[in-house]
């Protein structure tokens, strides 16, 4: 059975140093990084308490002991919080896997009025479930088969993606994040097992970068992307909170006015005037 928070804890205290935390490196180590036995030294919690923790038999361990090692580990906002996910996993909700394919008319509307800025509608498993005109001209989503409008199965599987993604590597390491702390948040959501396990067999980077443990929110960043049609396109996103949707995010592309990618977004714009507004799977 994989202990997810057993090997997340690993990979964690894999990466610090004893003299980082002034400790005695003295000694062959098997392992590189701090001991099971120095981690519980510092958090304050005994040495068999944290090695139970790491086996996944730490029970419901309090915030006081998670905080202590998330301090210990020098984890960010982010991996904190998917350590409290793991260590306490929370209870499915069977009405979940509906809410997160639903876009409100709202939301729909809203990406209509974005004519000028490539926009979409990212769900859980990173399903993508609506795009305005704009957002589907820089990404051909409407060009992919019914339920494959998927960004990490896109990102992974298919055979244009390293040419569209000029900084693939980026993507791709950004993609598992996302969707490792996805994982944390809903342990037992058997589609988006379904997911990892695809892309698991059939790409041995996402396999790699599975086993890495990286966590990370889609919060903003740059994109750059490399069109069949206009060449390179060198965005800004913005990712958005829907709410009364938690499970939603809409991802808007930016670029500066009268930058050489808005003369192309442009272009874009105007070969897709007659289509229709928005489109979604």
């Amino acid at each position: 059975m994989e202990n997810t928070l057993g090997d997340f804890l690993r990979s964690r205290r894999s990466r610090i140093q004893p003299e980082e935390m002034g400790l005695p490196s003295h000694g062959r180590r098997r392992v590189p990084g701090l001991r099971r036995e120095e981690v519980a030294q510092l958090a304050g919690v005994s040495v068999d308490y944290y090695i139970r923790l790491e086996q996944g038999r730490g029970g419901s361990a309090s915030d006081a002991v998670l905080d202590a090692v998330a301090r210990v580990l020098r984890l960010d906002e982010v991996e904190a919080a998917h350590l409290r996910s793991l260590a306490r996993p929370p209870k499915p909700s069977a009405a979940a896997p509906v809410r997160g394919r639903q876009v409100r008319e709202g939301t729909r509307l809203l990406l209509e009025m974005m004519a000028g800025v490539p926009a979409f509608v990212l769900g859980r498993r990173m399903d993508v479930l609506a795009w305005n005109d704009l957002g589907d001209a820089v990404h051909g989503f409407s060009s992919r088969p019914a339920g494959e409008a998927n960004a990490a199965r896109l990102a992974f599987l298919d055979p244009a993606a390293r040419e569209f993604y000029p900084q693939w590597e980026a993507v791709a390491a950004e993609t598992v994040a996302y969707l490792r702390r996805d994982a944390g948040l809903h342990p037992e959501d058997a589609r988006l097992s379904a997911l990892v396990g695809e892309l698991s067999v059939r790409s041995e980077e996402f396999r790699r970068l599975w086993a890495d443990h990286q966590v990370r929110e889609k919060t903003h960043g740059v994109k750059l992307i490399h069109h069949p049609l206009v060449g390179e396109l060198d965005f800004g996103y913005e990712t958005l909170s829907v709410n009364g949707a938690p499970d939603q995010l809409l991802v808007a592309f930016t670029a500066p006015a009268g930058s050489p990618t808005a003369q192309k977004l442009a272009l874009l714009a105007s070969w897709t005037a007659d289509s229709s507004p928005v489109r979604a799977e």
